[in-house]
């Protein structure tokens, strides 16, 4: 994940120059898609889920966030812009406010931080491009096996077994990081589990055989920072 401590110190304490600190509540909303986007957020503590509603009223999850992540980048130097994703907390913790009009001036006055935080940006597009890549080429399936991987990315603590993904999830999470229901993907973990490519325990996951989901979704082997979920 590339997170703040990645940044330059300039960069850094530039990001770090808030409003204000604001609380957040575990079930709560920071926006939702459609509001007026005034402000960014840069994560404190706590995770948040950045998702977006398809137009059949399924939930795609596009990221995780958690400490050091900056919410609402993608409204930098546009005028009038709106939140193009739901922002939901699923862990209580703090946010900097920044002010959006405040950090486009900021940035417009040192150039070097401007590139730099396009650097950064341009990060965190490829992460989002690469996923709708799997999603739009490899069908339901491929975006189960390709969000597997990329959670082994993020939580994947290596075993005896295999690879243990230490977050628990339920069906329908991963159903929402897929853009599909939750039937689909029941059927295809029961697949997965009969071919003892995985196995599931009070939600935990671990995968088996990276190497078989990784060569059914022809697996470009992208860098870690590019491949999570956050």
């Amino acid at each position: 994940m590339q997170s703040y401590t990645q940044l330059s110190t300039e960069l850094l304490e530039l990001l770090r120059t808030a409003n204000h600190i604001r609380r957040i509540e575990k079930g709560t909303y920071l926006f939702h898609e459609g509001q007026i986007a005034k402000e960014l957020y840069l994560v404190l503590s706590g995770k948040i889920q950045l998702s977006k509603m398809v137009p059949d009223g399924r939930e795609l999850t596009i990221r995780m966030c958690s400490e050091g992540d900056l919410i609402g980048e993608l409204v930098i130097f546009c005028e009038d812009q709106n939140y193009m994703l739901n922002a939901k907390i699923n862990e209580s913790g703090e946010v900097a406010v920044i002010s959006k009009k405040e950090l486009e001036e900021k940035l417009g006055e040192n150039h070097a931080l401007a590139l730099e935080f396009m650097k950064w940006f341009s990060g965190q597009y490829r992460r989002t491009q690469t996923k709708f890549r799997d999603l739009i080429l490899h069908g339901k399936k491929g975006a189960l096996y390709s969000t597997l991987i990329r959670l082994s990315n993020s939580y994947g603590m290596k075993c005896l077994e295999g690879i243990m993904i230490d977050t628990p999830l339920t069906n329908q999470e991963l159903a929402n990081f897929c853009g599909t229901s939750r039937e689909v993907v029941n059927r295809l973990l029961s697949d997965l589990r009969k071919n003892e490519v995985i196995s599931i325990e009070k939600g935990i996951i671990t995968i088996h055989d990276l190497e078989y989901l990784k060569i059914e979704i022809d697996c470009e082997n992208c860098p870690i920072d590019i491949c999570n979920v956050e």
